[in-house]
């Protein structure tokens, strides 16, 4: 005879029960994987729609009016599920790293024993919406990317643009005082600046690459027999701003600027001619030039 309890020292009064002959599968791990994706899936949708409707709510005076104005274009719907990724971003890692481990040794706990477990088309069903959601978040989240990342860039110029336009009414007002652009940058500082806005300005922005110029438009030479191409001449020559001694005068400039990555000579640099901001890759041609032969002078 078996020894009893140790605990409260009962014994047994006979054999034990024999299992039953016919025994109901479980439904219980199949149930919360089907509940686990359709929860994340609820969620998800609700989220995108919210997106949807905040900006169309505004300036609605009644409830008919806000459903008539909620849009139903793939490209809106396509917006309001990529804010909703960005919503649920920081959700997103926990929420994968929990369905691929957790939801995938409970399913195959079930696909492992089918008499004892059922509900296993419901169960991949739950597990295959639950991967799911993190995927397209990550997915939504990828695509919106560059777009960001212009805007970043658009935020970068945003922030230098109110210096930029300081430093180019100060060459005017250089040019207003002296009659010629400053052959150096630092001859700005001459310029009075009673609320000190030039002074930040050329504190925050590099300007080591200032470059002034003066253009002298040349026009063809009609005594002159005309040769193959362009015969042209120094319009200006014989004139008393040519004449020897006399100091050029700047009447053009190009202020190189780095771009976001605060590096020169890339792509993103941002080029400053005349008060006008290009790209680098936009300004390789003076725009607005005259087709006339023209000739430059750099100092």
């Amino acid at each position: 005879m078996s020894a009893g309890c140790r605990a409260c020292g009962a014994c047994p009064v006979g054999e034990a029960l024999p299992k039953p002959e016919h025994e109901l599968p479980s439904y219980g791990r199949s149930l919360v994987l089907f509940v686990m994706g359709a929860l994340l899936v609820l969620v998800f949708a609700t989220q995108t729609f919210v997106a949807l409707t905040q900006f169309s709510a505004r300036g609605a005076k009644s409830n008919l009016a806000f459903l008539s104005m909620i849009p139903f274009d793939p490209s809106s719907w396509l917006a309001a599920g990529e804010t909703a990724a960005w919503r649920m971003k920081w959700i997103a890692v926990p929420m994968a790293i929990l369905v691929f481990w957790f939801g995938r040794k409970l399913y195959q706990s079930i696909a492992a024993s089918p008499d004892r477990f059922c509900g296993v088309r419901y169960a991949r069903r739950g597990l295959y919406a639950s991967a799911a959601v993190p995927v397209l978040i990550l997915i939504l989240i990828g695509l919106t990317v560059p777009v960001r990342l212009e805007h970043r860039q658009w935020g970068i110029e945003a922030q230098q643009r109110p210096y930029i336009h300081r430093i180019d009414r100060a060459f005017d007002e250089y040019r207003e005082a002296y009659s010629t652009l400053p052959s150096d940058v630092g001859d700005l500082r001459r310029l009075p600046d009673p609320d000190g806005s030039l002074a930040v300005a050329m504190q925050n922005l590099d300007l080591s690459g200032y470059r002034p110029s003066a253009e002298l438009a040349a026009v063809p030479d009609k005594k002159l027999p005309q040769l193959r191409g362009a015969v042209i001449r120094n319009a200006s020559s014989g004139t008393a701003d040519d004449a020897p001694g006399e100091r050029l005068s700047f009447t053009n400039y190009e202020l190189p600027l780095p771009g976001p990555d605060r590096i020169m000579g890339t792509e993103d640099d941002l080029i400053v001619r005349d008060g006008v901001t290009y790209q680098a890759s936009e300004a390789q041609r003076r725009p607005g030039g005259s087709k006339v032969a023209s000739k430059t002078l750099k100092p």
